[in-house]
């Protein structure tokens, strides 16, 4: 009998918010161009009142990865925190319509609000990042339902999402209940300053319920510290079922076994890298969940990111299924 879901994501509910901007408005409110700074929620308030025109779309790097999904058709669901206000409404009308279920009991309080990501875009398309976590950081074992994690084939845990309080006992439950109904743990190391604050953690998860990791270059370094890539690779690959290992602009490695594959990336310009790693494992995930085997997954996800990365923002904005059927992959 086959499940409801394909896959469902937990992470971090975040609301980007993309604004055009010059860049003396960068000088005037004291951001730092050029980078992602974290920021809380009276300086997150105070930058959303000052910015100008904008365009908001649900974010968060599980998410990007389940809206990929969906728009290939897949059946999907995402778990991840927003409050009961106007932001919170946006993320979850816009998870709704890529065809992704999302049913997190809201947030009521007045502690927080929802999460957002202001990205300012300056004229040269240089971005510069404040990010409030916000309720997303507050995600506990109360907000998943153990039916929806018996009923899916995989579940896609963000590693970023590590960094929240009760988030280590949410992903425990959310696998225990996935893993004893016969499904499937996929994980994303989401950083290597992830890793490094959450190094144990990760192992133990990895060796104990991990079947697929997905990881870059630097993630997985810094993950199993061997100063070589292909030794991180292997210590891997000794400790769970898969590895899908991205390395810019060289593709990805796939490892099962004693088996290694190659996947060339997609030669594209590049004009935003974010979302590249989101999207691989969206692709990656699709290619498993029907069937495909390792070499053609790791294509699907080099095809997803190389689309993701050639324009601004983390949602594709070309038919994948089109693109893959171009590239002879279905």
């Amino acid at each position: 009998m086959s499940k409801r879901y394909q896959v469902v994501g937990i992470g971090n509910s975040i609301v980007d918010i993309l604004s055009h901007i010059e860049d003396s408005f960068l000088t005037q409110n004291g951001v730092e161009r050029g980078i992602m700074q974290l920021i809380d929620k009276p300086r997150a308030v105070e930058l959303y009142s000052k910015m100008g025109p904008a365009k908001e779309i649900s974010g968060g790097s599980a998410a990007n990865t389940i809206a990929g999904i969906a728009q290939l058709g897949g059946k999907t669901a995402y778990v991840g925190k927003v409050k009961n206000d106007q932001l919170g409404d946006i993320f979850a009308h816009d998870m709704k319509a890529q065809g992704a279920d999302y049913d997190t009991p809201r947030a009521t309080g007045d502690a927080h609000e929802t999460g957002r990501c202001m990205v300012l875009v300056s004229p040269d398309g240089e971005r510069s990042m404040n990010t409030y976590l916000g309720w997303s950081e507050f995600l506990t074992p109360d907000d998943i339902d153990p039916a929806q994690m018996s009923d899916t084939d995989w579940i896609y845990l963000e590693g970023y999402r590590f960094d929240g309080p009760d988030s280590h006992e949410a992903f425990a439950k959310a696998i225990q209940a996935c893993k004893g109904a016969g499904g499937k743990v996929s994980l994303t190391l989401s950083d290597p300053f992830c890793v490094e604050r959450h190094r144990d953690a990760f192992r133990e998860m990895i060796r104990k319920d991990v079947d697929l990791l997905f990881a870059n270059e630097h993630e997985i370094e810094a993950m199993y510290q061997k100063g070589d890539l292909d030794a991180s690779m292997a210590a891997a690959a000794a400790e769970c079922d898969i590895v899908a290992c991205t390395v810019g602009a060289k593709g990805a490695y796939v490892l099962s076994g004693d088996t290694k594959v190659h996947a060339p990336a997609t030669a594209v310009q590049i004009v935003d890298a974010t979302g590249a790693g989101d999207l691989f494992a969206s692709g990656f995930l699709h290619g498993i969940t029907n069937g495909h085997d390792m070499q053609t997954c790791g294509r699907m996800g080099c095809v997803a990111a190389g689309e993701v990365i050639s324009h601004i923002g983390a949602r594709p904005e070309a038919n994948l299924m089109a693109l893959f059927k171009a590239d002879g992959l279905v």
